[in-house]
């Protein structure tokens, strides 16, 4: 399965917002082009977008509203890239070198601060109440689970319910307000939105749960990342904390070493206890329910194309290897 395959049914609306996304990434200052469209035109799946897209379309939306929106996620989502490389050091991210790896901390940090501020102005122009309290409220909580996550670096006693805490805010909390979105304008009742949201929700959940197993089973060309990163952050990730669990107590305590101090000097021994412990298949395991809670959820839709693309992105965020 593929995402041009997944996104063939919103393919003319995606075009649309990129043209959106390039129009709206106008500024008279050079740097804040370079920076943004640098890290736009990176690569990426652009999932949250499409799911503003599809919500909307299954709903019967007609109008272009969609577009404006869907590029409001993604600048979000983009602010929090450029603020995330800088927090984690990053140097590569989708194969590439990061924006402050390239541009610096500074500068990274400052257009990430100019994406959210036009994605706001954007969301104003939309001149819908809710919408505007759907996007404050997602912004607010993903830096609740920003800082979330800075407290548990290093963290070895992190439970899974803290852990999945940070998911549910950092990472989930952006798929079900796209989801959310699209079901406002396409005139969904408040059982309908609230739905979407626990889709998006826990697709989101499930999307980064296999980003955490990529971390340790990803060719590092697909990922575009370096491997082992998450563990050189000191991050303690359901795969670390199912070793931690259910692993050896020499195991264990060569995880807990490795959260507690950080780097990847025992990343081998690390990975082969991962394995041994059977902790990647756990934690795909678990992404397969969070899909199935999403894939329940959307039940209040009616059929359609769209929900049936929704239905197998459901699917395919738990079983990409990338």
């Amino acid at each position: 399965m593929s995402a041009q395959h997944l996104f063939a049914p919103i393919a003319d609306d995606m075009a649309a917002v990129n043209q959106v996304i390039r129009q709206r990434l106008h500024s008279d200052v050079v740097l804040i082009r370079q920076i943004a469209e640098y890290i736009i035109n990176s690569g990426g799946k652009r999932l949250r977008p499409a799911l503003v897209l599809f919500t909307a379309r299954a709903l019967g939306y007609q109008g272009t509203a969609h577009h404006e929106l869907a590029t409001v996620v993604e600048f979000i989502h983009t602010a929090t890239l450029l603020h995330d490389d800088v927090v984690d050091e990053s140097s590569l991210r989708r194969g590439a070198k990061t924006a402050n790896a390239l541009f610096g901390n500074a500068a990274s940090v400052l257009v990430g601060d100019f994406l959210y501020s036009r994605a706001f102005q954007m969301m104003v122009s939309v001149g819908d109440m809710h919408i505007m309290e759907v996007l404050a409220d997602a912004t607010n909580t993903i830096a609740e689970g920003e800082v979330l996550q800075l407290l548990n670096c290093h963290d070895a006693d992190v439970s899974v319910d803290a852990y999945l805490r940070v998911i549910r805010y950092k990472t989930a909390k952006l798929f079900e307000a796209a989801a959310r979105l699209g079901g406002i304008l396409g005139g969904a009742t408040p059982e309908v939105e609230a739905r979407l949201g626990v889709f998006g929700m826990h697709l989101g959940t499930a999307f980064q749960l296999i980003d955490d197993v990529l971390d340790y089973s990803g060719a590092e060309a697909a990922t575009g990342k370096h491997l082992g990163d998450d563990l050189a952050e000191g991050k303690p990730t359901l795969p670390l904390i199912h070793v931690m669990q259910h692993g050896t107590p020499a195991q264990a305590a060569l995880v807990r070493q490795a959260i507690e101090e950080g780097g990847r000097e025992a990343f081998a021994d690390i990975h082969a206890a991962i394995l041994a412990t059977g902790a990647l298949d756990a934690t795909r395991d678990y992404a397969r329910r969070e899909s199935q809670l999403a894939i329940d959820a959307l039940s209040v839709l009616p059929p359609s194309l769209f929900k049936d693309r929704l239905l197998e992105l459901s699917d395919f965020a738990v079983e990409r290897d990338h």
